[in-house]
């Protein structure tokens, strides 16, 4: 399954640099979602894995990746095993 990355974790003084909000195309049964593996590739060809969390909100997920994960991932997709 495909998601985007649409933000980092934020808190009103700080950014969790690690911690990625994702947002899914089907947002039906996004509960089952959580404990699956989502791995982003870097155009370099590079891949940093991370792990589903819990929900944010009612429609996006959020994971805890790697150390390493730029801001340019921001936007781009990932795939969810």
């Amino acid at each position: 399954m495909e998601a985007i990355i649409s933000n980092f974790r934020r808190a009103r003084h700080h950014t969790y640099n690690n911690h990625m909000i994702i947002t899914v195309k089907d947002t039906k049964d996004l509960d089952k979602l959580i404990g699956k593996e989502a791995i982003w590739k870097s155009p370099a060809g590079k891949e940093i894995k991370g792990k589903i969390v819990s929900m944010h909100g009612k429609k996006a997920l959020r994971a805890i990746f790697e150390k390493g994960m730029p801001g340019q991932s921001i936007g781009t997709k990932i795939e969810i095993k």
